[in-house]
């Protein structure tokens, strides 16, 4: 019972970023797949890596929690 734990890691590790991405800032074949959205969301982790693109600020947010990320809206 005396292990310790970096509350500030694991809290880092498990938030996830929400942000629109601009369709016609993306790489052609991801374009062709965004089905005439003009923006679409983009699921980051803490460490800026992108994790996902999905279709909606809603569906970012559902994706996140079903995995066990808290999601962060950033602008």
């Amino acid at each position: 019972m005396n292990t310790q734990y970096d509350f500030k890691k694991l809290a880092a590790d498990k938030l996830v970023y929400v942000r629109p991405v601009a369709v016609a800032d993306l790489p052609e074949e991801v374009q062709d797949q965004a089905m005439g959205s003009e923006q679409i969301y983009a699921l980051h982790s803490a460490d800026g890596a992108r994790l996902a693109l999905v279709k909606d600020r809603s569906m970012a947010f559902a994706l996140a929690r079903q995995n066990d990320f808290a999601p962060v809206n950033v602008h």
